[in-house]
């Protein structure tokens, strides 16, 4: 920020001109990322420290304030003309600072979203110290609400904004991830709500170990009149047809539906969201193939207890499972998928970043083919 007032006082003195630059105070959070991390055992037992006023002085004033936003305007141009325009104002923004024409962002221009989502994550103040897997449901249910028949729903237009959608049962508590991302909307107001949630749902993903997601621009936000009915999301008391329902009416077979559900390995269930509760895998700030592990290889009791009916780990009782988790392991067709992944954690990631990939673009119809790979902060 330093160098851009001295550059626009360079600027100024150029144009024979002398200004008192406004001031704000600013400050920089720094911190300290871990360095990329080995996928933790399935048996890790603690948690991570974590889920104006008016003139009186005549009509002077009325030259001052044109005259001052012209100098600025003067002293801008010349830096970026002069290649002094710091990283902040460069590729799409220092464009449209040249040319007045109209902002069209880069991927570092997306990159910087991202980055300013990741900062966001952490926070030992919340769930199991991490905003990750919230985030990562908002694009999910935001994108998860797409008919293939009717073109109806989907990512495009970011219609969780508005009730009675922001209401249903299935996105409860995401007002959560809402309100976290609502300071990274007004920071960078050029970007749409609709890629914001798809682009942080990717940040979450790759922040948490997980695999790169090819990620694009272009959806358009929209307004009331298109939120989607509500039961278009998974209920996780239901058994396998009705997932089979679900996912095949956004257009995904058994395959892809058992990589989309390795998400689980996220998070934590809340009595006051879905009436569930608990952790699927003991490390729910990290993606990994645990969750398919666990599936398999512990064994499941319905819990005891007031609630609705889920499942309880035999050994530990700290872990819980779906009736839509438990029919990925009872169905045939679904569980020789569930195999592969509990073997090959690679595998796993490879068939997740293509199908939630996919997902994040379901409804959307883009301009371009292009995609971006983003720099997560641990690389």
């Amino acid at each position: 920020m330093a160098s851009i007032a001295h550059t626009l006082t360079r600027a100024s003195r150029k144009a024979s001109f002398t200004f008192t630059p406004l001031r704000r105070n600013l400050t920089t959070a720094t911190r300290t990322r871990p360095t990329a991390s080995i996928a933790t055992p399935i048996r890790q037992t603690g948690r991570r420290g974590y889920a104006s006023g008016g003139s009186t002085s005549g009509g002077s004033s009325k030259i001052v304030i044109p005259l001052g936003l012209g100098l600025i305007g003067a002293a801008g141009y010349y830096a970026y003309s002069n290649d002094l325009l710091p990283p902040a104002f460069s590729g799409a923004q220092a464009s449209g600072l040249k040319t007045g024409g109209a902002f069209t962002p880069t991927k570092d221009d997306f990159q910087r979203v991202y980055n300013d989502v990741a900062e966001l994550l952490e926070n030992n103040d919340y769930d199991d110290g991490s905003y990750g897997p919230v985030v990562v449901r908002l694009g999910w249910h935001a994108s998860g609400t797409y008919d293939k028949e009717t073109k109806t729903g989907g990512s495009n237009g970011a219609t969780m904004r508005f009730a009675p959608e922001s209401e249903h049962g299935a996105n409860a508590g995401l007002k959560t991830a809402r309100d976290l991302l609502e300071g990274v909307k007004q920071k960078h107001s050029w970007i749409t709500y609709s890629d914001l949630w798809t682009l942080a749902a990717v940040a979450a993903i790759q922040e948490m170990g997980g695999p790169k997601i090819p990620w694009r621009p272009g959806r358009k936000d929209g307004d009331v009149s298109a939120c989607t009915p509500d039961g278009r999301l998974p209920d996780g008391s239901k058994d396998q047809k009705h997932l089979r329902t679900i996912f095949n009416r956004m257009g995904f077979n058994d395959q892809e539906i058992v990589a989309l559900s390795g998400a689980h390995a996220l998070g934590r269930c809340h009595t006051d969201r879905s009436g569930f509760v608990g952790p699927w895998t003991f490390s729910p700030t990290m993606l990994t193939n645990d969750y398919y592990k666990l599936l398999l290889e512990e064994k499941w009791a319905w819990k005891k207890w007031n609630g609705p009916k889920q499942f309880e780990d035999v050994s530990t009782k700290s872990l819980m499972m779906l009736p839509t988790d438990m029919a990925l392991i009872k169905d045939k067709e679904f569980r020789k998928h569930v195999e592969r992944y509990a073997k090959d954690n690679d595998l796993f990631f490879k068939d997740f970043a293509d199908v939630f990939g996919r997902l994040l673009e379901l409804g959307v119809p883009f301009d371009k083919e292009e995609k971006f790979i983003f720099k997560a902060t641990t690389d």
